[in-house]
């Protein structure tokens, strides 16, 4: 079983009639979803979608992958194929098209729907070409076949790429529910044709590689939102992804049976629905929608709402709902249903919005207290049956921590794929598949580039490191003003603390020692303002250790005159 090293350098150049693989996200970690495939000099793109922010990343809003090993040859890109619209797979096509409009985007009607509006709003309009299951397709000199698979969203495809290295098929997300709410399911006959053809490597979806069994129906949930709905006497508030269309469709038809209003809450939200329901892939039923505005006419009974924020993202309209700054006040009564996982990194901010929740007098509904959620990605025992449907000769785990990329791996290995042929890779790292044998070539850069706002890679971890420190211990100020030519105090210091939870009247006793240090520096002959700032910081800090056991930052301002 390969892995990467720490020691991995960059990879040698592409050998002639070899075809190279590169993850830049989704391996040890859940989401970012991006690889690029080589060869003859061209490139093809599998996915490019986003990372969410977790607690230590204060500020950011999105995390993208890092583009810097393919920023040279933008124009060497043949296309990018889109598995599906979730965000993690479609999220940073708008800031990867911002460097090159020209690159085409390939993917089913839903997918490229859902990505053509993200794209409107960054006044993006891209060359795409809808595709559907069973059919091929030329890109460059990659010749690309789509197969249809079963994930929480209409519209999944997964792809094969043949090509003269070999064929690589990327699962995308998906399960094999046999049930499906709209009849499409995993089509394994057509993965079974690949594998007779001969599958070179499969790079598979492992988010759920540690789970046992098979994953219950989607059908199933059903039951659980009627019981919900037939209980609850107010509004009932269900939290959700913008883009799960079938979780969505099960809401309205509860909400039609049980004879009450939808609003859709949030921009994504209405967006999203908005085109699903346009391309006919969400049924809704005649008068059941109405407008946010209008909800205060109608009694609490008749109402639902739908809305964003299962994950706990703290600008999404539940969040806002929980800390009292939304439009809509939660009231004694309420019903939240939150109709998602939750994503690894997640549950501190997901059960603050239940506690947060619980407190205004909802009764919250999720996961763990009602089957108000399946999953969409395979288990153990529905990747058993697929690697023996697809006999691969090579197989790369993507799209998981590292847990579940080594569990995948070892599902592989169990129905007969060699265990020298199992590569577990780290985003960055390249592997090559040459005479029908992948290997670890070398690794890429491949960092975390940060979003906030509208500053795109500007954040480093230094920054965040800065911000980690700012909101855990607070800031001190401490300004003095010097004279330029002899070094000496001329006024000052004055020292203030924020967040630091220490009073300012409590540095009185560190004034003293600050202006001693500064008199022996001054006599010493010390006059750059540099070397000033770090002695007072020196001072300061070791005060502040020594007395409250705390390490803020501290801001020296030294000014001359």
């Amino acid at each position: 079983m390969s892995h990467p090293h720490p020691e991995l350098g960059a990879p040698p150049a592409l050998k002639e009639g070899a075809l190279r693989v590169t993850p830049l996200g989704g391996l040890g970690e859940i989401g970012r979803n991006m690889t690029v495939l080589e060869f003859g000099g061209r490139l093809l793109i599998i996915d490019c979608g986003v990372l969410f922010p977790e607690d230590e990343q204060p500020g950011v809003d999105l995390i993208l992958p890092d583009f810097s090993s393919i920023r040279d040859r933008l124009d060497k890109i043949d296309g990018i194929v889109l598995t599906h619209g979730h965000e993690d797979h479609i999220g940073a096509v708008p800031y990867l098209l911002r460097e090159n409009p020209d690159i085409p985007l390939i993917g089913s009607k839903l997918t490229l729907a859902l990505i053509e509006a993200k794209l409107a709003e960054h006044r993006i309009r891209p060359y795409v070409l809808e595709v559907k299951e069973g059919e091929r397709e030329r890109i460059g000199p990659f010749d690309c076949e789509f197969i249809a698979v079963n994930h929480s969203i209409p519209d999944a495809l997964a792809v094969a790429v043949r090509t003269p290295a070999g064929m690589v098929v990327a699962t995308g997300d998906f399960k094999m529910d046999q049930l499906p709410l709209d009849g499409r399911l995993t089509d394994l006959p057509a993965f079974a044709k690949l594998a007779e053809e001969g599958m070179d490597l499969l790079l598979v979806d492992s988010t759920n590689a540690e789970v046992p069994g098979f994953i219950p129906h989607e059908r199933d949930i059903s039951a659980a939102l009627r019981n919900v709905f037939a209980s609850a006497e107010k509004r009932i508030i269900v939290a959700s992804f913008a883009s799960h269309v079938h979780r969505i469709q099960q809401v309205l038809d509860a909400a039609h049976e049980y004879k009450r209003k939808v609003a859709f809450v949030g921009r994504s939200m209405v967006r999203n629905m908005g085109i699903a329901r346009d391309l006919g892939y969400l049924k809704v039923p005649g008068n059941l929608i109405v407008d946010v505005k209008t909800l205060d006419d109608l009694p609490d009974k008749d109402v639902v709402l739908v809305c964003t924020g299962s994950q706990g993202e703290p600008m999404a309209a539940l969040s806002r709902m929980a800390n009292r700054d939304h439009q809509i006040r939660i009231v004694e009564g309420d019903t939240v249903i939150m109709a998602s996982s939750l994503i690894p990194g997640n549950e501190t901010a997901i059960y603050r919005v239940i506690n947060g929740l619980t407190r205004w007098g909802a009764n919250v509904v999720h996961k763990g207290n009602a089957k108000v959620h399946v999953s969409g990605h395979a288990s153990a025992g529905e990747l058993l049956y697929f690697f023996n449907i697809c006999k691969p000769k090579n197989l790369m785990p993507v799209h998981g921590e590292w847990r579940h990329l080594r569990a995948c791996a070892d599902l592989g290995i169990k129905t007969g794929v060699p265990k020298e042929r199992t590569v577990i890779a780290e985003d960055g790292v390249v592997v090559d598949l040459e005479n029908g044998v992948a290997k670890i070539v070398g690794k890429v850069q491949a960092g975390y580039v940060y979003v906030d706002g509208s500053s795109v890679g500007d954040i480093t971890e230094a920054s965040l490191k800065d911000r980690r420190i700012l909101g855990e211990e607070g800031f001190i100020s401490v300004f003095v003003v010097v004279d330029s030519s002899s070094g000496k105090i001329v006024s000052g210091p004055t020292i203030q603390a924020r967040g630091s939870g220490i009073d300012d009247n409590a540095f009185v006793p560190v004034v003293a020692k600050l202006q001693e240090a500064l008199s022996r520096s001054a006599n010493d002959g010390v006059l750059e303002v540099r070397q000033i700032q770090q002695l007072v910081r020196r001072v300061i800090g070791k005060w502040v250790a020594d007395n409250y056991r705390r390490r803020p930052m501290i801001v020296p301002v030294v000014v001359e005159v």
